[in-house]
């Protein structure tokens, strides 16, 4: 089963990408962790997509795809796959239907998790960090017994730029502006599954189950 995994930041789309990966038993793959390991591994399009990347500069789409390539023909993938990251662009989900079809294969869905903005702004800028130990809680959800002070290793809690409001607010303008072409574009292939991100964890994987028949 091929699929393509869509969420705002904070709509627990990692989360949901490993219950799917462990149910579906096929690889998860993610735009970052496929650069890594075809840099590390020195392919072609590794060493083109390292030259970019060392500049600092944006990967092309042409070795981005050269990259999905690869990965698509390890042994992994032969029962399917979870893309999640890519792809970012319109030129990008064409590109991608056009090596699936080279490679007899095709999309079977595209889960879009569906969270309200202001729910999410509610939900990320709920986020401290302890400072020390790296350990996250949540003022609402996972509350320290001390305001202030890490549950774990007693270090101070801060509120870090990522997780605030303005932050997140242009993070999630960024998301809308690049998935709704996306989703605009599979929505008139008729394999767009919408799913309602509010509820618990475990109601939206039970929904992504049922969605997609697995």
């Amino acid at each position: 089963m091929n699929i393509i995994l869509i969420g705002p930041p904070g709509a627990g789309k990692g989360t949901q990408a490993k219950r799917m990966i462990d149910r579906l038993g096929v690889p998860q793959i993610s735009t970052g962790d496929m650069f890594r390991a075809a840099v590390k591994e020195g392919s072609p399009m590794g060493k083109k997509a390292k030259e970019y990347m060392d500049k600092g500069a944006l990967v092309p789409d042409d070795v981005v795809i050269g990259v999905v390539k690869e990965r698509f023909q390890k042994p992994d993938t032969k029962k399917g796959f979870v893309l999640d990251g890519f792809p970012r662009t319109l030129e990008q989900a064409k590109a991608l239907d056009k090596l699936l079809s080279e490679l007899g294969s095709n999309l079977d869905h595209v889960v879009v998790i569906e969270v309200p903005d202001d729910h999410l702004v509610e939900r990320l800028t709920g986020r401290r960090t302890c400072r020390g130990c790296g350990y996250m809680h949540h003022i609402e959800f996972d509350p320290p017994k001390q305001k202030d002070v890490c549950d774990k290793c007693s270090g101070e809690l801060y509120l870090r730029d990522d997780d605030k409001e303005a932050t997140i607010r242009d993070r999630l303008s960024t998301y809308h502006a690049q998935t709704s072409p996306l989703i605009d574009y599979y929505s008139k292939k008729g394999i767009v599954r919408k799913i309602d991100g509010t509820r618990s964890m475990e109601d939206v994987q039970k929904s992504i189950t049922k969605s997609i028949g697995a």
